[in-house]
């Protein structure tokens, strides 16, 4: 490009490449390097325009499979460009996986499991919260996902249930308020409504009850 502009600004100074000239049977004809040189440099502006195109393209499609939580990275980071990076390594990480779904005992399993942690709370609400909490572990190991520590697991669920994980972290920060005594009741209730929306998500239940993000 930096080529075809010093050719440019050289034809005010005196002949130059560009200029036409005559062939022996009359007709004009462009010097073949110049010819040469724009067929670059058109090749290089649909190469950027293509690269813009992907890099657009899969920021939207980042953008509608992450949702909110898209948002939330993007603001911790600072930066978008870094937040679809950060997203695609999630994407990729997550690939390696071997997710499964539950067959109908286990999801029968589970969900007398969650019937149990629910009939708990009227009892005992701190303690419920703490079995909710351990019910969606052992439900993400079954289905799969690695045991790792809470900010991890809250980035691989990111990637297949968007739409609940930001419950998951909701439901979190309010376990640790618990085991710190500082978690009210009330806390504890919306605890147990953040678990069910994810636990009733990674169960395959998700898809007919809506409970979902955090107001």
């Amino acid at each position: 490009m930096l080529y075809i502009l010093e050719h440019l600004g050289n034809t005010a100074a005196g002949p130059s490449p560009l200029t036409l000239h005559d062939t022996q049977d009359g007709l004009m004809q462009i010097d073949p390097k110049v010819v040469a040189i724009i067929v670059v440099a058109i090749i290089v502006v649909i190469v950027i325009a293509v690269i813009v195109v992907r890099q657009r393209r899969k920021a939207a499609l980042l953008r509608q499979r992450f949702g909110r939580e898209y948002e939330r990275v993007a603001r911790e980071r600072g930066s978008e460009r870094e937040a679809q990076t950060l997203l695609t390594e999630r994407e990729k990480r997550v690939e390696k996986f071997h997710i499964r779904e539950l067959d109908e005992a286990e999801r029968q399993e589970y969900a007398e499991r969650w019937r149990m942690v629910q009939t708990r709370f009227v009892d005992d609400p701190s303690g419920a919260v703490n079995d909710a909490d351990e019910a969606v572990v052992s439900l993400m190991g079954v289905r799969g996902y690695p045991m790792a520590d809470f900010e991890q697991r809250a980035a691989d669920l990111s990637v297949d249930h968007p739409h609940v994980v930001e419950n998951y972290r909701a439901a979190h920060a309010i376990a640790v308020r618990r085991r710190q005594g500082t978690a009210s009741t009330e806390d504890l209730r919306r605890a147990m409504i953040y678990y069910r929306s994810l636990f009733e998500d990674l169960l395959g239940e998700g898809k007919t009850r809506r409970i979902r993000e955090v107001a």
